[in-house]
């Protein structure tokens, strides 16, 4: 289910799985957001909890660097949630009567660590999710965003290979959850962790996953890039997920390029449709597209573009 350097986990056949969850198989990437994205009833919060070994697998295997997570023994299996893995909740699970340092801290403290030290590394993931100088608050006296920082300050603070996140900012409002995805998304840039992440809501599955794996009762429907899925949809439910999405905003000029050496404006690969529209509008030439190295790798030219607008977006 995960990469992490030479760690690597996967789900295989977890059929049975309390609840049902059945027949699904799938790897994670090293450094990737993998999104489960799925409606209330479809399993994957169980699915999340499976692989993470809060509920048991019936049958099938969970592996991390090898070793089968499902036939390690519960002292074994403590060991690897303290150190290895790490979740967030959507309803925060923070500790009441705990400082925001020391329910940052916990996990750190169940592991043995000195106070010094734990709050020391508390002190720095704090700081990094944007809560320096609210330490010594308690989370009754915090938002419901910013009791949501200190979740996933208390996940980062033991260094753990995989993050899980089980809705972590569905009950949080608009505007502050758009503010949690955008924190998360520079959170991934700047350490590369490894994501399974759950969500309900397809816009959110877009804007935070690599790879988009939609669910229906218990199984995998389709797994794919966001671009793949709203462009080339395996199944009529799939279909019907994407049918009203923004096209133009999704699938990037990478995605609608053809071969050609270009030679003419530049545009990064990872630019939107909806960014090169103004461009075609002052000059119908086509676009040289170039990859983060400068490097051409393609062009657009106005018919690709009006074929994303002519689709629906």
């Amino acid at each position: 289910m995960a990469e992490s350097g030479s760690t690597r986990a996967e789900v295989l056949d977890a059929t049975g799985c309390t609840l049902g969850v059945r027949d699904v198989s799938f790897d994670v990437h090293l450094g990737e957001t993998f999104v489960v994205m799925g409606l209330s009833g479809s399993g994957k919060s169980t699915l999340v909890r499976c692989v993470a070994r809060l509920t048991d697998v019936t049958k099938g295997q969970v592996t991390l660097d090898g070793d089968d997570l499902t036939a390690m023994d519960e002292r074994t299996l403590r060991q690897i949630r303290r150190k290895k893995l790490s979740m967030v909740f959507q309803h925060f699970g923070l500790f009441p009567h705990r400082s925001v340092i020391d329910n940052a801290a916990y996990g750190l403290e169940v592991q043995g660590i000195s106070k010094a030290d734990r709050h020391a590394e508390a002190h720095r993931v704090l700081e990094l999710v944007g809560l320096k100088g609210y330490e010594y608050h308690y989370p009754q006296q915090l938002s419901g965003g910013m009791q949501q920082r200190v979740g996933l300050a208390r996940a980062l603070a033991v260094d753990p290979e995989v993050l899980f996140f089980d809705e972590p900012f569905s009950a949080l409002d608009p505007l502050i959850r758009r503010d949690m995805q955008d924190e998360l998304i520079r959170l991934q840039s700047d350490l590369q962790r490894t994501i399974v992440f759950i969500t309900h809501d397809f816009a959110e599955a877009i804007k935070l996953g690599d790879r988009i794996a939609i669910m229906k009762d218990g199984i995998f429907d389709q797994i794919g890039t966001a671009a793949e899925l709203i462009t080339n949809p395996a199944t009529d439910y799939v279909r019907e997920f994407t049918h009203d999405i923004p096209k133009a905003k999704v699938l990037t000029a990478a995605d609608v390029m053809q071969p050609g050496e270009g030679g003419g404006r530049q545009v990064r690969a990872d630019q939107s449709v909806e960014s090169l529209i103004p461009l075609m509008l002052d000059d119908p030439a086509p676009l040289t597209v170039v990859d983060g190295s400068g490097l051409t790798v393609g062009i657009v030219d106005r018919t690709a573009v009006m074929a994303v607008l002519d689709d629906g977006s």
